[in-house]
This record gives C-alpha cells, structure tokens and sequence, in this order.
C-alpha cells in the first residue's frame, strides 16, 4: 500500500507553537502504544501510513522512560517528518471533544439508582458480509441470534422498554437516565460505588443502529439554535424538559454494552480501540479506517482556549475512533475524566488543522 498523495509534507519549524509544546506528555502517550504492539500490531489505515514504519520510533520509545523536553522533542523530530492533511474539500479539519464520565452508581436496584448500565447480551452476534441475511441493513455490525437466523437486535427505546429485563445483564444502576445516556455516547464512565468502590465501566458492544444525536433532533425540531447546541446545552434542556427525555432519546436507536474493568491508575482514562489507556489533552479519536493507530498528529486550532485558556496547538496520538469521526481530517479530542473534563469537552467544535507525523522510512526527500 502506498502512501497517500494526500498528505503534503512540511516542516517542524513551520508548525505554529511547535517549539512551545510539552513534548514529554506526547512521548508518554506514544510510549504506551510501543509497548502494547508487542503484543498486537496495528492495522495500517487506507491512507498508507504503513504500521512496520514506526518499528524505529516504538523500540527506541521503549528504551527510553522519561526523557525531558528537549530529548523528546528530538525524538519525533529525528523519527518523523510532519505532513499537512485536509478534509475532503481541502479545506481545513474539525476537532470536538469526549471524556470519562464519572457519576455516583450501586450495584444493586434502589429507588434512587435505577437506571441500568449493561453488559453484552449473549444472544448479540457480530455480523458482516459472509453472515448478514439478503435484506438486512448493510450498515450494522451487530445483530441478534434466533432460531431463524441473525435479525436486527432490539434498539434503545424497546431495551428501556424491557427487551432485555430478567437476563441479569446489570452491571451497575445510576440514578438519572440522561447521566447514563452519555455514559453511552462516550463509551466509558468511572463508577464511584454506593460503598465507595471506584470502578470503571468501558465499550463492549452496541446494537448496532445508526447513531442520532440529541442535539441534532433538538435543533432540527427548533428547540436550541445549532450554533448554540453544547453537551451543557442539552442537560439544561433535559433538565427543563423532564417528559421529553425518552421521546428525544429513543430517536437514537443505537445502544451501548459496557463490560467491568479497574481503575489501574486513576490519572489515566480508560482502554479505549488502540487497546491503551487514553492520556487527557493527548489522546485523539480519529477515523481507524483511513488512519493508522499510534500515529502522532500535530493539531492547530487557535479559535480552541477550553483545554488551557490559550490557543490549542499540541501534539496528540491516535488511540482511539468513533463512529461519528470519519474523514481525514477529523478528530475527537480526549479531555480526562470526571465533570470538569466534561466542561471541556462538552465546548469544543472547533476548525483545525491536522499534520499527521509520518515515519521517515515512508517519506523519500522530507522537507529539511
């Protein structure tokens, strides 16, 4: 696979804020993800950035534990050569922004916690191209096993309705459907236990139905002005609209399986798609089918101050995706956990400009 024309190749000293960045906190976040191809290699994104390429960086990342600013900047300085990538206009990207819930949960049914958060079914099969039956929706990955072969699994509305009760599927019970809601929409949560265990609930599955935002159906029915639709928006007008809540959430049909994991180190997110923990302020979601996990990228939006009241510019790492985050110029960028994480995240929608860092052995007369 060659590498994409796509990318147009630069220079570190024509990124803007380049030299002003705390490359050590990009290098740790890269180091995990050299220590984890140990184990498993990473799929290389149809854009060409070949994962054998990063075999360099990811051993000498490994040998080397804490290096300080300027050695880490020299690292990817001596291992890469930035590249310009815009989105499908040419013109320039998009970022928003996710994080790690966290909210107050039992692991029993009380009056006050009564929301569930579930595991995956044992009747949820995955599904594609060799086993989808003729007329199924080509789009879902997920389906429901009978008797009469795989159909579409039950969607939100009918699994809050009690498709799945008495299957003993509860992980954990939190008190307010909208809280639990965007447990669902950032695929994690850290779970602070009625009996004071802090534990962490993370992707395991979905129904497999298309994802709608609330945000989208609120704005397109005139009730916040899309300009104006925030995460913080949103809870507000749940809040003040407490008899809507199901008939705006049941019109996103998707809906997530979580599985149990521990909280290692509470200064890290969890294990998200790239199968590391995600670093705040520098792990980025990006489209998994055109890029290559691991890869470094450069991110350029000065109109972004949520992260540190200045003009956002840092280096991230590929370690996650999404399904709303396609194109090659889009990313989602990850905020920490717990609610002021979220007063950042749920604010960014912001221009950007991406510079993948490629590998120097896929880049032949890199800009000097």
């Amino acid at each position: 696979m060659s590498l994409s024309p796509a990318f147009d190749e630069t220079s570190f000293d024509r990124l803007p804020g380049w030299a002003d960045d705390d490359h050590p906190a990009a290098f740790a976040a890269f180091r995990r993800s050299a220590f984890h191809v140990l184990t498993k290699p990473y799929r290389t994104g149809a854009l060409g950035v070949d994962f054998t390429a990063f075999a360099a960086a990811y051993e000498e990342a490994r040998a080397v534990s804490q290096p300080n600013r300027s050695e880490s900047r020299s690292f990817f300085e001596r291992h890469f050569v930035p590249a310009r990538i815009g989105a499908e206009n040419g013109g320039a990207g998009l970022v928003t922004g996710f994080y790690e819930p966290e909210v107050e949960a039992s692991p029993v049914w009380t009056e006050r916690f009564s929301v569930p958060l579930l595991s995956r079914p044992a009747d949820l099969v995955d599904i594609d191209d060799a086993n989808r039956p003729a007329g199924m929706d080509p789009y879902l990955a997920f389906a429901r096993d009978t008797p009469n072969g795989p159909v579409e699994y039950f969607d939100r509305g009918a699994i809050e309705r009690g498709a799945l009760d008495g299957k003993g599927l509860e992980i954990a019970w939190v008190a307010d459907k909208v809280d639990a809601f965007f447990v669902h929409v950032q695929g994690a949560a850290r779970l602070k236990m009625t009996g004071g265990r802090l534990c962490r609930v993370t992707y395991a599955a979905k129904s497999g139905q298309r994802f709608t935002g609330p945000g989208k159906v609120l704005s397109e029915n005139g009730e916040i002005p899309l300009e104006k639709v925030t995460m913080q928006s949103i809870r507000a007008w749940f809040k003040a609209h407490p008899d809507r809540v199901d008939e705006i959430l049941w019109q996103n049909r998707s809906y997530i399986f979580f599985r149990e994991a521990a909280v290692d180190d509470a200064g890290l997110g969890p294990i998200a798609a790239a199968k590391v923990p995600l670093t705040a302020g520098r792990s980025i979601a990006v489209d998994r089918l055109l890029h290559t996990f691991g890869t470094p990228f450069y991110i350029d939006a000065p109109s972004l101050t949520a992260f540190d009241a200045k003009p956002f510019r840092r280096l991230m790492i590929a370690q996650d995706t999404g399904s709303a985050i396609t194109g090659p110029a889009r990313g989602d960028l990850f905020a920490g956990s717990g609610d002021a994480a979220g007063e950042i995240a749920g604010v960014v929608r912001n221009a950007a400009e991406f510079y993948a860092l490629l590998p120097r052995a896929l880049v032949s007369g890199a800009v000097p």
